[in-house]
């Protein structure tokens, strides 16, 4: 695959023979379908917390969330935006509302979630959002599913679920955790994009392609 960095993010060409761009607020632009591609929100997850007694800034997380994605859907004007899964963490909460007054916003734009073990609302809260729900989704060469397929597939796999992290270690044997984009030959991983979840650190192999965020920041370890 070859990278070429650019101010905010880096291009990778060759991911089952397509660009992509990779984004420091954990997505992926597929540019030959202008299409925006996000894994694993957690939407209400902080509130969820809240209401089992944690203390938490929960509005303003969410809010962080939902400012993000309307950031990434003013800078790329997507056709259509691919959700992998765990969109909403847990049982119906304002959140929810937060997320179809977003969508509300682009009329234009087609949205579609693969479901997750977390997507539990009620079909007339995914209808109200304007989503279409699916539990696989094939286009062009990839299969999108929110776990990463088991065995392999004769097109190539994006998911989510895990929230993918690597620990990197500096001069003075200091680690630090990052979230990453992490490519293998027949499948990629997204990061988790919401703001509010964890990771699980990955031992990347030989002929692995990572890509930690590191604050604003793509970077090819």
């Amino acid at each position: 695959m070859a990278v070429k960095k650019s101010k905010y993010s880096v291009e990778i060409a060759g991911v089952a023979g397509e660009k992509f761009e990779l984004h420091p607020l954990k997505a992926i632009y597929w540019q030959s379908q202008n299409c925006l591609i996000v894994s694993d929100l957690h939407l209400g997850k902080a509130k969820h917390f809240v209401k089992a007694g944690v203390a938490l800034p929960a509005k303003a997380l969410e809010q962080k969330n939902i400012a993000r994605l309307i950031s990434l859907s003013d800078f790329y004007k997507p056709d259509k935006i691919i959700l992998l899964g765990d969109l909403f963490h847990s049982s119906y909460n304002r959140a929810w509302e937060d997320f179809c007054n977003y969508t509300a916003q682009y009329p234009n734009i087609e949205f579609l979630l693969v479901e997750g073990n977390h997507d539990l609302l009620a079909d007339e809260n995914y209808q109200k959002a304007r989503l279409k729900v699916v539990l696989e989704l094939e286009i062009g060469p990839f299969i999108f599913t929110h776990e990463p397929l088991e065995t392999e597939h004769s097109l190539y796999n994006l998911s989510g679920h895990i929230h993918p992290g690597v620990r990197m270690q500096g001069p003075a044997k200091q680690t630090a955790r990052f979230p990453c984009f992490f490519f293998r030959e027949k499948a990629g991983i997204l990061p988790a994009f919401g703001t509010f979840t964890g990771l699980m650190i990955l031992s990347p192999k030989k002929k692995d392609q990572v890509f930690i965020i590191s604050e604003d920041e793509v970077i090819e370890i």
